[in-house]
């Protein structure tokens, strides 16, 4: 079997970026891949990464020089054609210094000189300390990079060469080149269509529980991350339904069909019907964990009954991830956990939930105080079954959907079908 991946194409010009990091160890993985899938891969290290990995071993895998400097002496080393024929940069691990020279314009070496000199698309992944991932200056300078239209990859949290444990660890080489391959998808062909074929559902919203015909128990989510996900899906070539818990109708992208479901009973039903026909279940709704008791049929007046308050009788609503998980295991299921508290309890508390529901992945993320529920932009870590961290990502939520949906994709058994 040929190993060129891109076979029947001609050959894509990657510039593969290494700055100077412990991570560089993953590196080589990502070269191997451009490589197999027949494209023409430069590295341009920086001269401190050499510490780590030596020009001799980016030579060997690219098949071209790897040079550092703007003045080396051997031929080819030009930075404005290396930057005009270049159709993607990625830039691995990206360490703080090396993120705040490219946010600072400056062309020191051959890398900084090629990105500043390149209207390619960028892909940085930043590998780091957690403390210097945290700092005000680094935090500064990605967000004006993502607001340049540069890529970011952001690190995950695990164990760090300090010993220490935090974010700041980078990526698999996996992650990093599935991201590049969306983003050379994305501004060569479209987005990957990896999903014809394939029928797909979201849940999205909130549920709200009626008390009477005018009240209701609810909750502050829009709907925005399920429609992204819908979104990405449909960008993938999915045939996608969306089960929509309030969301407005201008949120839901075109070319999805959309089945009303209010509350938690209405969603329990809808989907347990709709799973036997589906490959993938996305369960991004926040759904109402208790319901009244029991629903007025008239509005509840203030009387002399209530007069010093009023208590609801609440039970609980089944359970519609966990058991449309148990019930239909070859259905490829997504689902998300809304948390608070410590960035540590945030991550447990979304690792337990992905042990005990039986999802193929659990999307973890932060709501409250004005974060998550209703804002445009997400930050998620992604766990598998057993609560192993697979995936971080953030940006806006179609961003952050892109990302889930290509991480499910990749696994899914009917893909290309």
């Amino acid at each position: 079997m040929s190993t060129n991946l891109g076979a029947g194409r001609p050959p894509r010009r990657i510039i593969v970026g290494v700055g100077a990091g412990i991570a560089v160890y993953k590196v080589p993985a990502v070269v191997r891949h451009f490589v197999k899938a027949g494209d023409s891969v430069r590295v341009m290290p920086t001269e401190a990464s050499l510490n780590f990995v030596g020009k001799a071993t980016w030579q060997a895998l690219s098949g071209a020089p790897a040079h550092t400097g703007v003045f080396d002496e051997e031929a080819g080393v030009d930075h404005v054609e290396a930057a005009r024929g270049a159709d993607l940069i990625v830039i691995a691990p990206a360490t703080a210094d090396l993120i705040a020279r490219i946010h600072a314009g400056l062309a020191g070496d051959l890398l900084t000189t090629t990105v500043l000199a390149s209207t390619a698309p960028v892909l940085l992944v930043p590998a780091m300390h957690t403390a210097m991932w945290n700092n005000p200056a680094t935090k500064h300078n990605v967000e004006q990079l993502r607001a340049r239209g540069i890529h970011i990859l952001e690190p995950v949290s695990g164990d760090l060469s300090s010993g220490d444990k935090g974010a700041g660890r980078m990526p698999e080489p996996e992650a990093i080149w599935q991201r590049a391959e969306e983003i050379l998808a994305a501004g060569q062909n479209g987005p990957v269509r990896d999903l014809e074929g394939v029928k797909a559902f979201v849940t999205a919203g909130g549920t709200r529980e009626p008390i009477d015909p005018v009240r209701f128990v609810g909750n502050h989510s829009s709907g925005r991350q399920g429609a992204a996900i819908a979104q990405a899906l449909v960008e993938r070539g999915a045939e996608v339904t969306l089960f929509s818990a309030n969301v407005d109708d201008r949120l839901i992208p075109a070319g999805v069909r959309v089945v009303e479901t209010p509350s938690a009973l209405q969603m329990h039903q809808a989907v347990l019907e709709a799973a036997p026909e589906h490959d993938m279940g996305f369960f991004v709704a926040a759904v109402a964990d208790f319901r009244p008791a029991k629903t007025a049929t008239k509005k509840v007046k203030k009387s002399a009954a209530n007069e010093d308050g009023w208590s609801l009788e609440m039970v609980r609503n089944p359970d519609i991830l966990a058991e449309t998980a148990k019930a239909f295991p070859g259905l490829l299921c997504v689902g998300f956990a809304a948390e608070t508290g410590s960035d540590e309890e945030i991550l447990e508390f979304g690792r337990a939930k992905a042990r005990s529901k039986g999802a193929k992945y659990i999307a973890i993320n932060r709501v409250g105080g004005g974060l998550g529920f209703g804002t445009l932009d997400n930050q998620v870590v992604v766990v598998d079954g057993e609560g192993n961290e697979v995936l971080s990502t953030s940006g806006s939520k179609l961003e952050v959907a892109r990302a889930i949906v290509a991480l499910a994709s990749g696994h899914s058994e009917t893909q290309n079908r």
